[in-house]
């Protein structure tokens, strides 16, 4: 009942968020996100991290095609949980006055839109029924495609449609694998969506294959990876920092959810016969994502680029099929968000005072700002994975997996550190050292509410990065029962 509630709850408060006078929207909206998180941590509490898909619920839905109302969460589904309901209220305190900027939708509309995506999330995360995952996967769009397009700088409208396009197209593939699965579940005689009863099923390795192909593709495009990845950089460049937040931070992270949840969780035979082409383009989105960050002037679209490569770095761990590299990729998950959401929350303060976001025009701003810059480098040290923040376990992991699927692919892999550090550092040095704009008054510093509003994410990773014990006590279980699911024993070899 608790994940029902979990749900339900920032669903609930869209709706009064929508309707209630305009001075109490955003009071009410951030407490109805406050609760959320209050039941994402009662919900933690209740979970054991033995493993297995915990704290279940399951109701019919339409009999008659084996559709059921069914949660549950394994230590993959309660990490991704955690980090929602963790990040969405950073997300409405930093864009508590940012909504109201000449031209966006107004305060109450981007709260309630908020708090529906993290109602959709929350849903993608906990399905354990493959129709009910699909509905609220596609129902995601609706509130993601309202804070694109109703916040956020000229050309919004644009990219909030070529984002809907993608993100359709990638569904609508998908639908017909989820339908592909029903008619295999039916041939068998047991017709049903429950991911229990499709597990337990023989699917013939033509048809795997055909299934696969479907669902990667909608998870590459949600993730996202080379060559379906050209929505990403026009969104981060055109939204909100905080709108940009929710959707690479969280919604991007059912891409790679997806992929192990339903193509090494039910198509075990199929991800390792694409693992090369998988692994050639997790290398792509590696380097390609670091290249073109560094070309980019625009801080927003070169933070959103920077999320390409590490999405390959992800990719790339999770299908070396190695315990060492499933586990790098499950707390890359936990720790790009995190990361990720400083980086973008810190360059939305940045703009705020400076009145651009081209690095060009920027400079000096460690001058008068050192704790805004101080922010900002850690961030940018973060991304690059630097020893002593939680990027650099889970970056450390996957490479060393890397090297142990093929030398070649973990060179490639180790290329990637490097042109990192180029893209952060190189971004810093721009727009924090050096004179400052000519003419242009002092950068004021960040106030106690904006310090506030981004210190539980700076302590995140200084934490996670010296110890990261009690998000690996939670992704081992899943890494093992995920692993053995697909024929691949503890040392990394078939069994």
């Amino acid at each position: 009942m608790i994940l029902t509630i979990l749900i339900l709850l920032p669903l609930v408060g869209a709706v009064v968020t929508a309707f209630v006078p305009g001075a109490l929207a955003r009071v009410v909206g951030l407490g109805f996100a406050g609760a959320t998180l209050v039941a994402g941590i009662v919900a933690a509490t209740q979970y054991d991290v033995g493993g297995g898909m915990q704290l279940t619920e399951t109701h019919v839905w339409i009999e008659a095609m084996g559709v059921h109302y069914a949660l549950g969460v394994d230590g993959l589904g309660l990490l991704m949980v955690l980090l929602t309901v963790v990040l969405v209220p950073i997300v409405l305190l930093a864009g508590w006055r940012e909504s109201e900027a000449e031209g966006n939708g107004g305060a109450k509309a981007f709260f309630a839109w908020t708090l529906a995506l993290e109602a959709m999330s929350l849903a993608v995360f906990t399905a354990t029924d493959v129709l009910l995952f699909y509905v609220v996967f596609e129902a995601t769009l609706i509130p993601a495609y309202f804070l694109i397009g109703g916040f956020g700088r000229e050309g919004r409208g644009r990219a909030a449609t070529k984002f809907l396009i993608y993100q359709l197209a990638g569904g609508l593939i998908m639908l017909a694998s989820v339908i592909g699965l029903y008619v295999v579940s039916s041939n068998q005689g047991n017709p049903s969506f429950l991911l229990t009863d499709l597990a337990a099923i023989d699917i013939d390795p033509i048809t795997q294959r055909w299934l696969f192909v479907g669902f990667f593709i909608a998870f590459a495009i949600k993730a996202p990876m080379f060559p379906v990845h050209t929505w990403l950089a026009d969104t981060t460049e055109k939204a909100t920092p905080g709108t940009s937040v929710l959707l690479v931070c969280i919604l991007d992270k059912i891409g790679t959810f997806g992929m192990l949840r339903f193509c090494l969780g039910l198509l075990p035979d199929a991800s390792q016969w694409a693992t090369p082409v998988v692994v050639v383009l997790a290398l792509i989105s590696i380097i390609y994502g670091a290249l073109v960050a560094i070309g980019q002037d625009d801080v927003l679209r070169l933070i959103g680029l920077t999320s390409l490569s590490h999405f390959g770095f992800i990719v790339l761990g999770i299908f070396v099929f190695s315990p060492t590299g499933g586990t790098g990729a499950i707390l890359y998950m936990v720790n790009h968000g995190i990361a990720t959401a400083l980086m973008f929350l810190v360059a939305g303060f940045l703009i705020q005072r400076t009145g651009t976001a081209s690095i060009r025009e920027m400079g000096g701003v460690e001058k008068t700002a050192p704790v805004l810059a101080g922010f900002f480098l850690v961030a940018g040290l973060a991304a690059c994975g630097l020893p002593g923040l939680s990027p650099f376990v889970s970056e450390l992991m996957v490479i060393v997996a890397a090297f142990d699927h093929h030398w070649l692919v973990g060179s490639v892999a180790v290329l990637a550190i490097v042109l990192a550090a180029f893209y952060a550092l190189w971004m810093y040095q721009r727009t924090m050292t050096g004179p400052g704009r000519e003419g242009a008054a002092p950068v004021a510093d960040l106030d106690r509410r904006e310090v506030g509003i981004l210190a539980p994410l700076l302590l995140a990773l200084v934490l996670f990065g010296f110890y990261p014990m009690p998000l690996l006590d939670v992704i081992n279980p899943v890494v093992h029962d995920t692993l053995t699911g697909v024929g691949i024993g503890q040392e990394g070899g078939p069994q």
